[in-house]
């Protein structure tokens, strides 16, 4: 039997599968708010004492939001620290591993059907090489995909936190803002749920739309980053508007960048949990008009092919296929 997690600053999957003819057969699945609890390891006891596998766990593997040093992860928007020893010792099981959360969605796009894969630009040449994956959601992350010459290795980074680079005026006076907040930056201060609402509120810090009543009373009291995105794709609302177009012409642009650094001709791979609520938006062009604004590399970019990933459980499906291996 194998164990399989995919660990995120809002929740944590778990699943357990099973070996059947070649294939991985997902025999139980669970959701829990990370939030709620203090460690992983509970909710790994909460999960197998509910579901009570009849064998015992033979491999397992979690795929977490935060840099894996030394077989240890400190999650980067939960006070948890995880480690494969007190995993194994939980377990009673040796073959446990933890890779970075974009590794493993990573090893899960092999596993996807073309339905769970939703290409952006379909007039771009589908070829063989590297691709690289981005995914927003709590945080931001990225890495590459780099073709082996018959399939795609994954490899994790940190990228979501590097320096934010504005590209024009308004992104310029985005910073300066934020730099009033925050002593340093990052991408992810942009491009993730608190991002979204990081942008919404200097655009009306800033003057550029008046926030109604009802808004404000709403953001007090549910996700801020789901009510804007909301009454954007609703247009309730025209800063909300205005906040979800900046957030996402800044996504196409990080994206360009990863098609270019890397040479992306496999594709430009769009996870997280974001993507597919604004999935409207992303058609609209904003996103491939500023992912393509490469300057003379415009052609370039525009011929990698550019996929959203619809299915919410790649992660946990790479997590068990990198399970598996063992």
């Amino acid at each position: 039997m194998i164990l399989a997690g995919d660990i995120g600053g809002t929740k944590t999957n778990l699943a357990l599968f099973k070996r059947e003819q070649g294939h991985l057969l997902m025999m139980a699945e669970a959701t829990y708010q990370s939030k709620c609890y203090t460690n992983l390891e509970t909710i790994i006891r909460e999960f197998l004492g509910k579901f009570q596998p009849d064998k015992p766990i033979s491999s397992a593997c979690f795929g977490v939001a935060g840099p894996v040093v030394g077989e240890r992860c400190k999650i980067s928007n939960l006070p948890w620290v995880i480690m494969t020893s007190q995993l194994r010792q939980l377990l009673i099981c040796e073959e446990v591993s933890l890779i970075n959360d974009l590794e493993a969605i990573g090893f899960g796009i092999p596993a996807l059907s073309a339905r769970e894969l939703m290409r952006l630009n379909p007039t771009a040449s589908v070829q063989r090489g590297n691709g690289a994956l981005i995914a927003a959601g709590t945080g931001l992350g990225e890495a590459l995909l780099y073709w082996d010459g018959q399939e795609f290795r994954p490899s994790a980074s940190e990228g979501g936190n590097v320096d934010f680079a504005p590209r024009n005026e308004l992104q310029i006076e985005l910073l300066r803002y934020l730099l009033k907040r925050f002593e340093h930056v990052s991408y992810e201060h942009v491009l993730s749920g608190p991002g979204l609402f990081n942008i919404y509120q200097f655009l009306r810090d800033s003057g550029y739309g008046a926030e109604p009543i009802w808004l404000k009373e709403r953001l007090a009291q549910q996700d801020p980053a789901a009510v804007i995105a909301e009454a954007a794709l609703t247009e309730e609302d025209s800063l909300c508007t205005q906040a979800l177009d900046l957030f996402v012409a800044i996504y196409g642009a990080e994206a360009g960048n990863l098609a270019l650094k890397f040479m992306c001709f496999g594709g430009i791979y769009i996870g997280g949990g974001i993507a597919t609520k604004i999935l409207p938006k992303l058609h609209e062009g904003g996103f491939m008009c500023h992912f393509t604004d490469k300057g003379r590399f415009a052609d370039l970019t525009a011929s990698m092919p550019v996929y959203v990933i619809l299915n919410p459980k790649a992660g946990l499906l790479g997590a068990a296929r990198w399970a598996s291996l063992f």
